[in-house]
């Protein structure tokens, strides 16, 4: 309940000056929100029958937001009848209506311009018809304590994660974490992973 509310549901058992002392506020401001009482009403009238429209397009598209409903409110509509895209916002926002946002993807591998580049001995083909047949594996998104990730390291400073990840049961094998060529610790990891999976 706002401050004026309380006055105006007051007003007939104490007098107004009396009221608008108690809940700090200036005599000509409460008159002046008491006058413009038919305003807000028609607006508010005006609001509903927005909400109905926008509910309406909103229906049919759910990822249109704020821009596209208003304008497909006012695609075809008369002047008395358009509406501005900040009312519509507003408008939506009141009833929780809102668009589909798609989430940001996070890219989580940078590559190095000028990085060495590795043959792509799968050929983009990560389907297996049976178990170890194929091991795919990426270190380069892992994140690192201060907040980087290893793809924009020199293989010189590169400690790093390793790890197997068998593709048809969809199981990691293993890891390890030695200095190690990844060739070897890659191998490495092979045996127990005929181990677990058979």
């Amino acid at each position: 309940m706002s401050r004026f509310q309380f006055v105006a549901d007051n007003s007939a058992t104490f007098e107004v000056k009396r009221l608008c002392e108690l809940v700090e506020i200036e005599r000509s401001s409460y008159y002046a929100w008491v006058k413009a009482a038919p305003a807000r009403e028609a607006r508010a009238a005006a609001d509903a029958k927005l909400v109905e429209r926008i509910r309406a397009v909103h229906t049919e598209d759910k990822t249109c937001g704020a821009p596209r409903i208003t304008a497909d409110l006012n695609d075809g509509a008369e002047a008395g009848e358009r509406v501005n895209h900040k009312r519509v916002a507003r408008v939506m926002r009141e009833h929780g209506i809102r668009g589909y946002q798609k989430k940001r993807r996070v890219r989580t591998t940078i590559p190095e311009p000028s990085g060495q580049k590795y043959p792509d001995l799968l050929k983009r083909d990560f389907t297996a018809e049976a178990a170890n047949q194929r091991y795919v594996g990426d270190i380069t998104y892992l994140p690192l304590a201060d907040g980087s990730n290893l793809s924009r390291w020199s293989a010189e400073d590169l400690e790093a994660v390793a790890y197997a990840l068998n593709n048809r049961p969809r199981k990691v094998l293993g890891w390890k974490t030695p200095a190690e060529v990844f060739e070897e610790q890659l191998r490495s990891l092979e045996q127990p992973g005929v181990a677990t999976t058979g």
